[in-house]
C-alpha cells in the first residue's frame, strides 16, 4: 500500500552538517516552491482511499501518517548542527502512538503537565530526555519531575524557583534547571501578536528577576543551573527569524549564566517551526535555517563560554501537523444566498483551530465532488448550533453529495486535544495511525453515553 516514491523512515538518522542536509533537501521537494510532505498524495490519504478509512473506522475521524512524520524528522535532522538536540512538544499532539513513534526515532519530549509526563514515560521516552516547561506548575508536578529525574525543569518565576528548591531539598536531590526568559524583543512580540497569541507576556522572567534567579540557582546545593529557555513565536516560516531567536537566546544565556559564575551547558530555544496552512503559503526553508544555525554553531565552538553548549529545539507542529487529516462526511447540502453549503457530521468542536485563530485550513473533497460538476464558491460547515462552526468559506469546488468524505488537512497538530469535544454532546472522534500501508485504530470513538455514565444526579 505504500505510495510510489515514499519511504518508511524505519531507521534513525544521525545529525549531519547543514551542507550535507542541503543536498538531501534538494531531492525532497521541500524547498520554498516544492511539493509538500503531507498526508494527501495522489488523491489518497496516507495511501488509502478516504472512503475506505471512513467506512472502516467511522466519521468524524483523525488520521495520522507516520511516514510523513518520519520524513519531517529526517528533513530537520539533516540540517541541524551536531550540537542541537530535539525534544518533541507533546502539546502539539499527545496521542500515545505518535509520541511513542517519535520516541523510537530518538527524540526527547517537551512536556507541560504531569499528564504529559505520564504520556512521555509510557511512550518509553527516557526521563533524562524530558524537559518540563510551562507556567503554573503545581507542587505535586514539581515533585514528580524531581522524583523521575527529568533532563531539566524550566523555571518560570522566582517563586517557582523557591518552591522547586524546597522540594528538591526535601527529596535530597539536586535538580537541573533552566530559567525562562521573557521575550522582550519588540519584533518578536509583533510576530507573536500576528499569530494571535495575545497571552505571550505571561511567560518567563524579566532581566532583573532572571539575573537574581540565576545567582540563587548557582548558589544552591539543590539546584543545578544549566542555562536558559526562551520561546519566540509560534508557526514561524521565516528561517532568519528562527535563527535570530536562537542567536539572541544564546547571547542572553552567556551573559546571565556567566554573571552567575557557572558554565553554560544548555539553551532551550523552544519550538515555533512553522508549516504552511493556506494555498500559496511557502514552507520554511530548511536549507537556509540549517546554514544559519551551522554558522552560529561554528562560532560557539571557538568561544570558551559556549564550547560545551548544547541547544535544544522543541518542534511540535512542524513534525506532526502535515501528517494529519480530519475526516468527516457530508450529511446535508443546501444553498444559502446563492452559495452552496455542505454540512458535515463533524465541526470545530473537534478541530477548533480555524475558529480560534481565524485561519482556514485547506479542505479536500473526495467522491462525487472531486470528479464531476461545475466548481464554484462553497461553504463547508459543521453540525453545531454556532456561527463559528465553519471550516471554509473560500473553498472552490463542485458541491459534494450527501455521503461524500471531506478532509481538513494539516490537522496533525493542535487538533484532537485542542478541541471542545463535549460541546453539544456529539461523539468524540477516533484516531488512526498509518505506517507502511497499515492503518491501526489507536484511540476508539467515545460515544456520549460514556461521559453521561461518569455523571450522577444527587437529587438535591
Amino acid at each position: 500500500m505504500r505510495p510510489a516514491g515514499t519511504s518508511a523512515g524505519a531507521g534513525d538518522v544521525g545529525t549531519s552538517a547543514a551542507s550535507a542536509g542541503a543536498a538531501t533537501l534538494h531531492g525532497t521537494g521541500m524547498r520554498a516552491s516544492g511539493t509538500r510532505n503531507e498526508i494527501l498524495r495522489a488523491d489518497l490519504l496516507a495511501g488509502f482511499d478516504p472512503s475506505d478509512l471512513a467506512g472502516r473506522f467511522g466519521t468524524p475521524l483523525y488520521v495520522y501518517d507516520l511516514d510523513v512524520v518520519d520524513r519531517q524528522v529526517d528533513l530537520l535532522r539533516a540540517v541541524l548542527p551536531a550540537s542541537f538536540d530535539l525534544a518533541y512538544a507533546l502539546k502539539a499532539n499527545p496521542s500515545l502512538a505518535v509520541v511513542a513513534h517519535l520516541g523510537r526515532r530518538g527524540l526527547g519530549a517537551d512536556i507541560a503537565s504531569a499528564g504529559e509526563l505520564a504520556t512521555a514515560l509510557r511512550a518509553r521516552i527516557r526521563p533524562e530526555a524530558i524537559v518540563f516547561t510551562g507556567p503554573g506548575k503545581r507542587d505535586p508536578e514539581l515533585s514528580l519531575a524531581v522524583e523521575r529525574g527529568v533532563r531539566a525543569v524550566t523555571v518560570e518565576s522566582p517563586a517557582e524557583l523557591e518552591r522547586l528548591e524546597q522540594i528538591a531539598a526535601a527529596a535530597g536531590r539536586r535538580v537541573p534547571v533552566l530559567l525562562r526568559a521573557a521575550v522582550s524583543d519588540p519584533a518578536r512580540h509583533e510576530a507573536v501578536r500576528l499569530i494571535g497569541d495575545e497571552g505571550a507576556g505571561k511567560f518567563g522572567m524579566d532581566r532583573s528577576d532572571l539575573r537574581a534567579a540565576a545567582r540563587r540557582a548557582a548558589r544552591s546545593e539543590h539546584l543545578d543551573l544549566l542555562g536558559l529557555h526562551a520561546f519566540g513565536a509560534s508557526n514561524v516560516r521565516d528561517a532568519g527569524v528562527l535563527a535570530g531567536h536562537v542567536a539572541a537566546t544564546v547571547a542572553l544565556a552567556v551573559e546571565v549564566v556567566g554573571q552567575a559564575g557557572v558554565p553554560l551547558r544548555l539553551v532551550d530555544a523552544g519550538g515555533g517551526l512553522g508549516i504552511p496552512y493556506e494555498p500559496g503559503e511557502e514552507p520554511l526553508d530548511l536549507v537556509e535555517l540549517g546554514a544559519q544555525l551551522a554558522a552560529q554553531a561554528a562560532r560557539w565552538e571557538r568561544e570558551e563560554a559556549t564550547r560545551r553548549l548544547r541547544v535544544l529545539l522543541e518542534p511540535g507542529r512542524f513534525l506532526v501537523g502535515p501528517a494529519g487529516a480530519y475526516l468527516a462526511r457530508v450529511v446535508d447540502r443546501k444553498t444559502v444566498d446563492g452559495i452552496p453549503v455542505a454540512i458535515l457530521d463533524g465541526g470545530v468542536h473537534h478541530l477548533l483551530r480555524p475558529a480560534l485563530v481565524g485561519q482556514e485550513h485547506r479542505v479536500h473533497l473526495f467522491g462525487s465532488a472531486s470528479t464531476a460538476g461545475e466548481a464554484g464558491p462553497l461553504t463547508i460547515a459543521g453540525p453545531l448550533c454556532s456561527g463559528l462552526d465553519v471550516f471554509s468559506r473560500r473553498t472552490v469546488a463542485a458541491p459534494p453529495q450527501v455521503g461524500d468524505v471531506v478532509a481538513v488537512l494539516d490537522a496533525g497538530a493542535y487538533g484532537f486535544t485542542e478541541a471542545m469535544p463535549f460541546f453539544l454532546s456529539h461523539p468524540i472522534p477516533a484516531e488512526v495511525v498509518v505506517r507502511a500501508g497499515q492503518a491501526e485504530l489507536v484511540r476508539p470513538r467515545l460515544e456520549p453515553g460514556a461521559w453521561l455514565a461518569w455523571q450522577r444526579d444527587p437529587g438535591l
